[in-house]
């Protein structure tokens, strides 16, 4: 597995795995079958693994620490904070000094480590100054509760004046073929200032991989349901992106998620994708998309065929956006 920097202080695979589907909102799965599945990673050289304490709420970062608790020394661990959990549900956001400082001892003690190798501000909240909460974040590193900070969905300004304060190890947000708003806002920040930056959703929450053609294709819990692109209506409008895409991975003899993957990948050395997947199958075929190069000729072609004015429905709820700095 090849390997890229996030900041200056982590050093990481160049794919990671997004584990919040293991045990939220795509119906979860057998912990057991987690587990294997999450060392099947670190034996196949993944060692960036992507949680948060929303997921469950809580019980993701618990899987993660048990799973990863043999390997403690190989795997470099993100979690995030900044929400309000209130009766097992998130309702709103709090970023207040005394609530981050609650967070990080709740998922060290959930994760079992004695660090966070990286805390993300999972969103932005408007009642805190950003300067607040890295200032907050800055302590925690003195402290050694943490290593490094980041955030997600944070727009470029907020991004500056975070980094003014400390330096940011990772912006995560969701790009993907379909969602392309980070390469005229974020990513140039990211790049002037070091920045890593962590794509979520790089298959399209599995549109691009081909594995979502109709909501029949989702459980009946699937949290995907209740978002825009995934209405039934839109799910079939998109199908003809879908082909495209099948079309130009067969032509060059891979996989349709392996194409998505590599095209993220490809785009910048800074970029490391945490795709989540709950199958063991499905790890292998994305781990084989680091493997892939593309040239720069190659990812204009792609991304010219594949855009998200094509796409049929938006990434997110109104609500949802708006929580976004995108």
């Amino acid at each position: 597995m090849k390997m890229r920097k996030l900041g200056s202080e982590l050093t990481v695979s160049a794919l990671g795995l997004g584990c919040m589907g293991m045990s939220h909102a795509y119906g979860g799965q057998d912990e057991a079958e987690a587990i294997r599945t999450l060392h099947h990673a670190v034996d196949s050289g993944v060692t960036f693994f992507d949680t948060a304490e929303v997921y469950g709420p809580f019980e993701n970062e618990k899987l993660v620490g048990k799973a990863l608790k043999p390997h403690r020394d190989k795997v470099t661990i993100a979690t995030k904070f900044g929400f309000k959990i209130e009766g097992g549900t998130s309702n709103g956001v709090n970023s207040h000094p005394d609530h981050i400082r609650a967070v990080a001892e709740a998922s060290l003690q959930r994760l079992g480590i004695e660090v966070i190798d990286l805390f993300y501000q999972h969103r932005v909240d408007p009642a805190v100054p950003i300067e607040d909460v890295v200032g907050t974040l800055k302590d925690l590193i003195a402290e050694g509760k943490i290593r490094t900070i980041g955030l997600s969905e944070a727009g470029p300004e907020t991004l500056r004046r975070a980094y003014a304060v400390h330096p940011i190890a990772a912006l995560q947000s969701e790009y993907s073929l379909w969602v392309r708003d980070p390469e005229t806002t974020v990513l140039p920040v990211c790049r002037e200032l070091g920045i890593g930056f962590v794509p979520y959703s790089p298959l399209g929450r599995g549109m691009l991989a081909g594995s979502v053609r109709t909501q029949a294709d989702l459980a009946e819990n699937d949290f995907r349901k209740t978002l825009p692109r995934f209405q039934p209506e839109n799910l079939a409008a998109n199908n003809a992106q879908i082909d495209l895409i099948e079309q130009i991975a067969a032509d060059k003899q891979i996989t349709p998620a392996q194409l998505a993957l590599a095209w993220v990948l490809n785009q910048a050395e800074f970029i490391v994708p945490i795709p989540g997947t709950r199958k063991i199958s499905r790890l292998d075929e994305n781990i084989k998309a680091a493997e892939i190069d593309l040239s720069t000729e190659e990812l204009k072609q792609i991304g010219a065929i594949i855009t998200p004015d094509h796409v049929s429905g938006k990434r997110y709820t109104d609500a949802s956006l708006a929580m976004t700095g995108l």
